[in-house]
């Protein structure tokens, strides 16, 4: 009974579960220690490949690295397990130097695995490696300058038309060994976006290609450029009419003349602020006086600088002709020819005895026109103090028929003298 009753009391004792306690840690403790301290080997594939020094070999001997036997390699490490246990392939680098190459060859080198950062390596070490050296290739580095093409595969929408792709900057040069670059012959550049009515523009990458348009691997290249500007020019569309102006004069007018163009339009594309405004082109400006019934001519087809002619054509015909009038000739006498505006202090007399001319109207006026009813006067205003014999113009009219006009230019003879006191 006084048994039973020491070890109640031995269990209901704080310092006893204290102890147990203790010594429960202790053996947790030296068991936790025992295994991180522990010999543990461990083999890791997929270790990636570095090279050190690339930028030295570049700068200082102008040489790049080149055709690698291998990215990766396969490493055994052995060491403690609370270190080896715990990494993965990722943690590890298998290190090259390549910083005191100085020849063009094909070079094996062994490289170094590099543990994390802060590892105490003193107990950690490299069993095995496979490959155990890594080739390449060390080469002179070249450069070649290509032109950047390319194509827009997107849309441009109804009503306006693109030009040809531009590319900034025009050119790309390709850094790289010579074998490398041998076959590059372009850089190729695809953009695009749909129904655009105004000038597209992106940044956007390339692709090498050889002459058949095959791409080529950019594996040991660099570049001037990684992207270029793609610029596709969107120029909106609209058919112009081709018209003339008349001048109207010998009773003709736009009323009575019929127009001919050949062709009547033509299409033209450019900037939306420039083809709003134009609706016509005007051809040229025709008098209905220099010609009795029919006219033809062919004329430049003349529109702003910035526009483009997408019809192509580059001159138009262009035919007047006059309907539902009459003509006729008559001889004005001596006393209907004069003379006005004369210097003052000079005189001038009409030598002409009669002139002839040719007018135009309807069939009802021109039958109740006589030969005293047209006036030929020439003005002498520009003649100043001039002396001698002249044949100035003269404007023709026709006294009560403002429907009626003369067709062509007249002159008529007349001598100037200064007047004797």
């Amino acid at each position: 009974m006084k048994k039973t009753s020491v070890m109640r009391k031995l269990y209901n004792s704080r310092i006893f579960w204290m102890v147990i306690a203790l010594l429960a840690s202790l053996s947790l403790w030296i068991y936790v220690v025992s295994q991180e301290t522990e010999a543990y080997k461990q083999t890791f594939r997929g270790v990636k490949v570095e090279l050190v020094g690339e930028d030295i070999l570049l700068n200082s001997r102008n040489m790049v690295i080149t055709d690698l036997s291998t990215s990766t390699v396969t490493v055994e490490i052995s060491g403690p397990r609370r270190l080896v246990g715990t990494w993965s392939s990722d943690d590890l680098i298998a290190q090259v130097d390549v910083s005191k190459l100085t020849q063009s060859a094909f070079t094996s080198l062994q490289y170094t695995v590099k543990f994390p950062d802060g590892t105490d390596t003193s107990g950690v070490k490299t069993n095995s490696k496979t490959p155990e050296t890594v080739n390449f290739m060390v080469s002179a580095q070249t450069k070649k300058v290509v032109p950047v093409v390319g194509s827009f595969e997107g849309g441009v929408a109804e009503g306006f038309t693109a030009e040809t792709p531009e590319f900034d900057p025009s050119t790309i040069t390709v850094y790289g060994p010579e074998s490398y670059l041998k076959d590059v012959s372009r850089a190729w550049v695809v953009f695009g976006s749909n129904d655009i009515t105004s000038t597209y523009s992106v940044d956007v990458g390339f692709v090498l290609q050889n002459e058949e348009g095959e791409e080529c691997s950019t594996t040991g290249l660099s570049f001037s450029n990684d992207t270029v500007r793609a610029t596709l020019r969107v120029l909106a569309v609209k058919e112009i009419p081709l018209s003339v102006d008349l001048i109207s004069a010998a009773g003709a007018s736009s009323g009575n003349t019929k127009i001919t163009i050949q062709p009547e339009s033509i299409t033209l594309a450019g900037d939306t602020s420039i083809l709003s405004n134009l609706n016509r082109i005007s051809l040229a400006t025709i008098d209905l006086s220099d010609f009795e019934s029919t006219f033809e001519g062919e004329y430049m087809i003349i529109y702003d600088d910035g526009l483009k002619n997408l019809s192509g054509l580059t001159e138009a015909k262009v035919t007047v002709e006059i309907v539902g009038l009459e003509t006729r000739s008559f001889a004005v006498p001596q006393e209907n020819l004069a003379c006005i505006n004369v210097t003052d202090g000079y005189i001038a007399e009409v030598l002409s005895e009669s002139l002839t001319v040719r007018l135009r109207g309807s069939k009802e006026s021109i039958e109740q026109i006589r030969s005293e009813n047209i006036r030929a006067v020439a003005d002498l205003k520009d003649y100043n103090t001039s002396v001698g014999q002249y044949m100035p113009p003269v404007r023709i009219s026709v006294d009560g028929f403002t429907d009626v006009g003369a067709i062509g230019e007249y002159t008529i003879s007349v001598e100037i003298q200064k007047e004797t006191t």
